[in-house]
């Protein structure tokens, strides 16, 4: 007994180091990982002939030593390098903190011929062992045909830079140009400048009436590269970019894009920096809009299979079942997952021919996909869950699955294989062995032709007698009546007041100033003087013109007051009106402050509520 329990004491200690052991092996992985070593080569994607570019190779956590990479490059001139560079920065995993540190050597270069180049791997040393870095593939544009160096801050001088849709543009570029029916397609909305972007805000992307539209995850920041286009450079960005699904053939059109971009330009002043001349930038805005886009669909080849599942992609079907020998009243499962790229969230679901016998519910569906060039790439899960009600021995036959290949451009099919299954007598069960309920007790063809029979009791109640004369029954035709009448009448006097033009336009000039200012408010909020003032003074003139009957060209400071006075309008409503016109009329062409502007907007709005007030009252 003594040595059985000394035994126990032992394996106690062993389960504790080993455990100990354990925690420090795992905490070791997690240094290990935070302290993972990588060489990597990090480089720009496109530069222009005659650009300056940086290629820099990137040690991350350890020092390295024998660095070895390219002397000469074809297509570019190395002007300086390598340039090493060394620092560290804190990592906080779990509450531990590691230092990261890194090594960067960098190469300064300059693009010589127009092409596409690869920048060669490097090789470093870190403890003996040798790191070898990745390629990077840089496309090199000629320069503009005009040869005006299109992509710049600009030249010493003192013009200012003048944004237009042609030095500032977006396009709507598609991926594909034959495209059929329910086949995936990308379309990038691009923008492009000759000067350096900053933002773009406001966007307004059509509604792509005619397709099934899937939104492709972007960075919130412009990745800016140069492009050429017409030949000519522009610094190019993705605003957005959409997987489309047409459903149906022919000639659709993507509508119009809207899009408002701040550019970095030349102001046309210069100033005096250690004896030098240099320009003055400054942010300006430009709102960009896309042509209509026409995209012709192609139909669907002819001959299409009866078994097609409105498919188009490239797919694989793989199916299982929970089981083939069951018995009565037990649930199966048969499981089919449709893997591939394509419309994937758009296939019919396959129908399966289950046996009569088989009481078989809706399928469950679970689509895991995400957008990718060819359309959506993952799979779609389908669970068909079964009872078979009756023993024996049953088939669940084949079921075909067509889809469309767009590469080939032609239908290919698929198989869910057929599942013999051995049901057994439920022990529970009737003595006959068939089932002894089912789901729907309504269904005709139920097994051994035996109709369902209700044995539950029934009652009787008697439903009342309907007698002519009663209250009930003169309700029935007075009610009615009256709800005619008082629609008729109220809709008479709403025909009135319509046909009285006047009196609609006093009682809409407040709603159209409020629209007005509203505007007002959005310039205002963006700072914009002149356009702030010039929509407050529209606003004021509509609204006297609405609510004193007359138009705007008949109006005047003078006859204001006079017309105000006929509404119980004091003077000193009056005077505000007569302050608010001519400080709009002066301050468009003179400075104001943003807080000068806001005060003058609330007083605006003030005098219009006073008016309305005042004409409420009389």
């Amino acid at each position: 007994m003594y040595a059985l329990e000394k035994q126990l004491k032992k394996l106690g200690i062993a389960k504790q180091y080993l455990l100990f052991v354990l925690f420090f092996v795992l905490l070791g992985n997690i240094t290990a990982e935070a302290q993972n070593i990588t060489f990597k080569l990090n480089a720009p994607q496109s530069v222009v002939v005659g650009d300056k570019l940086h290629v820099s190779y990137v040690l991350s956590n350890s020092e390295g030593s024998n660095f070895s990479a390219f002397s000469q490059l074809d297509g570019f001139s190395v002007l300086f390098g390598p340039a090493t560079y060394s620092g560290s920065q804190s990592i906080n995993i779990n509450g531990q903190v590691y230092q990261d540190y890194y090594e960067q050597y960098t190469y300064t270069l300059t693009a010589q011929k127009a092409g596409t180049y690869t920048i060669p791997a490097a090789i470093i040393t870190v403890n003996g062992k040798k790191y070898t870095s990745n390629t990077a593939k840089i496309k090199v544009f000629p320069p503009d045909d005009n040869d005006m160096g299109s992509r710049h801050f600009g030249t010493l001088t003192d013009q200012a830079d003048l944004v237009s849709s042609k030095n500032t543009f977006v396009r709507a570029e598609l991926s594909k140009t034959k495209i059929y029916e329910q086949e995936a397609f990308i379309v990038t909305f691009k923008v492009y400048s000759i000067y350096n972007m900053k933002y773009v805000s406001n966007i307004e992307f059509p509604e792509f009436e005619g397709f099934i539209r899937e939104d492709i995850p972007s960075s919130s920041v412009l990745q800016v590269l140069a492009e050429r286009v017409d030949g000519k450079i522009y610094n190019a960005a993705v605003l957005k970019k959409f997987l489309l699904f047409p459903q149906r053939s022919g000639k659709i059109t993507i509508p119009s894009g809207k899009a408002n971009i701040r550019v970095v330009v030349r102001s046309g002043k210069q100033h005096e920096t250690a004896g030098m001349s240099r320009n003055i930038y400054v942010d300006s805005d430009v709102s960009v809009t896309t042509s209509p886009l026409t995209v012709n669909i192609e139909s669907l080849p002819e001959n299409k299979p009866l078994d097609y599942a409105n498919a188009v992609g490239n797919f694989t079907i793989q199916s299982k079942i929970s089981g083939t020998n069951v018995r009565e009243n037990d649930g199966v499962t048969l499981s089919v997952d449709i893997s591939g790229i394509g419309n994937l969230k758009l296939i019919k679901t396959p129908t399966i021919d289950f046996p009569e016998s088989f009481e078989a519910y809706d399928p469950k569906i679970n689509t895991e996909a995400s957008p990718s060039a060819g359309g959506l790439t993952g799979s779609q899960k389908i669970e068909y869950y079964f009872i078979p009600r009756q023993q024996g021995q049953f088939t669940i036959p084949e079921t075909k699955f067509s889809y469309l290949d767009p590469v080939s451009g032609k239908y290919k099919q698929l198989t869910i294989p057929s599942y013999n299954m051995n049901v057994a007598k439920d022990p529970t069960g009737g003595k006959n062995g068939s089932a002894t309920s089912y789901n729907e007790q309504d269904d005709s063809k139920v097994v051994k032709d035996i109709l369902y029979l209700k044995t539950n009791e029934y009652k009787f109640r008697e439903t009342g007698n309907f007698c002519f004369g009663s209250l009930g029954y003169w309700l029935w035709y007075i009610i009615p009546s009256l709800l005619f009448v008082g629609v008729l009448l109220f809709y008479r006097r709403l025909i009135k007041e319509n046909a009285d033009v006047v009196r609609q336009k006093k009682k809409k000039a407040n709603r159209m100033a409020i629209k007005r200012l509203k505007q007002a408010d959005i310039y205002l909020k963006a700072n914009n003087k002149e356009k702030f003032y010039e929509e407050t003074l529209r606003a004021v003139w509509g609204y006297l013109s609405d609510k004193l009957s007359i138009p705007v060209a008949e109006l005047s400071r003078e006859n204001i007051e006079q017309e105000l006075s006929k509404y119980g309008a004091s003077k000193e409503l009056s005077d505000s009106f007569i302050f608010i016109l001519d400080t709009c009329e002066f301050a468009r062409y003179a400075p104001a402050e943003a807080d000068v502007m806001d005060n003058f907007y609330n007083k605006t709005v003030d005098t219009i509520t006073e008016m309305e007030n005042t004409v409420k009252v009389k």
